[in-house]
């Protein structure tokens, strides 16, 4: 079985962006060894980055959107993905809607989370390990 990694909004970001280097990263991030997935949060903000950005057109941002959601696995957010995200940010010192990844990530039983937002190297719980592919 593969191990799960959870795909960060900043990494969707960069998988369409115009710089070479991270786009590459990025890309071999989400297409790497493990199984990716990606929460109702991530899709919204990648969303709404790109319409605030001008990354793309409108009827771009639909079929990129729509394929990430048909690609990766998808999972929406959840009373108890709130609820674990609270108690994260409790413990840790993330930002709520960082918290909000690390939660979906967790309950998604991923080993690794894929973004630039957060400390590498970082365990959660043991369990989920932080990975800037940037780095």
């Amino acid at each position: 079985m593969q191990d799960r990694v959870f795909i960060d909004t900043n990494i969707l970001i960069y998988s369409i962006s115009d710089n070479a280097e991270k786009k590459i990263k990025a890309r071999k991030a989400i297409l790497s060894k493990g199984e990716p997935i990606i929460s109702s949060q991530v899709i919204s903000e990648f969303i709404n980055v790109c319409l605030t950005k001008n990354l793309l057109t409108m009827d771009k941002i639909i079929a990129v959107s729509q394929k990430f959601m048909n690609v990766l696995e998808f999972f929406p957010v959840k009373k108890t993905t709130i609820d674990k995200s609270l108690q994260i940010k409790k413990d840790h010192n993330y930002s709520y809607w960082d918290c909000l990844i690390i939660a979906s990530a967790l309950e998604n039983n991923c080993a690794t989370l894929y973004t630039e937002d957060m400390q590498d190297g970082h365990t959660i719980e043991r369990k989920l390990k932080i990975v800037n592919p940037f780095a």
